[in-house]
């Protein structure tokens, strides 16, 4: 099964607001990212808790609590028996890879003085579907996804070959993508 998500900002991300052409998304705070940047040289073992709260609404549709923002919604698609009033859970983690392989791109090229006129994530996964949560064919396979697709569209001040290490260098520092190559630990158990 193919899944597709995309992460798109366009115009021109330029590192200092100052230096923004009229029209262009506002880029991120440089000074802000420069005490980040100290913060964690000065803190390396900091380790942050993140959380969310799931619930059910009914069907495949859940409501999802993060900090205090509204709930983001995840759902499944009439196929796989939903109301498809957003992503699914593979899909949201398909969108999550993307936007955290944008917001490492967009501020590695920040904080080397990279202007950025366009960045565009298109992602897509393969996964075998066939157990259905663990109640259709159990038969050994990999469950989750096998493959996972991430094309970069990359328009920036600096050459092809400097714009590949900076995606590189996003790639090998992206949480979501290290959640994703490297055993992590996990629990679920009963309240």
């Amino acid at each position: 099964m193919n899944a597709t998500a995309k992460t798109v900002l366009t115009g021109c991300l330029a590192p200092e607001p100052a230096t923004a052409p009229t029209g262009c998304l506002t880029p991120i705070d440089k000074a802000g990212l420069e005490k980040l940047i100290a913060a964690g040289k000065a803190n390396p073992d900091v380790i942050k808790t993140l959380k969310c709260r799931t619930v059910a609404e009914g069907r495949f549709r859940h409501l999802n609590f993060i900090r205090n923002l509204p709930a983001y919604i995840v759902d499944e698609p009439p196929g796989l028996l939903g109301d498809d009033t957003a992503p699914n859970p593979s899909e949201a983690v398909l969108s999550a890879l993307g936007s955290c392989l944008a917001v490492g791109i967009h501020a590695n090229a920040v904080a080397r003085g990279i202007t950025v006129y366009k960045l565009e994530i298109e992602l897509e996964g393969d996964l075998n579907i066939t157990a259905v949560w663990g109640t259709g064919d159990l038969s050994e396979k990999p469950v989750g996804f096998t493959d996972i697709r991430a094309k970069v569209t990359f328009e920036a001040d600096r050459p092809r070959a400097e714009l590949d290490a900076l995606v590189a260098h996003a790639k090998a520092w992206s949480p979501v993508a290290n959640t994703m190559t490297r055993p992590v630990k996990l629990e679920v158990s009963l309240a």
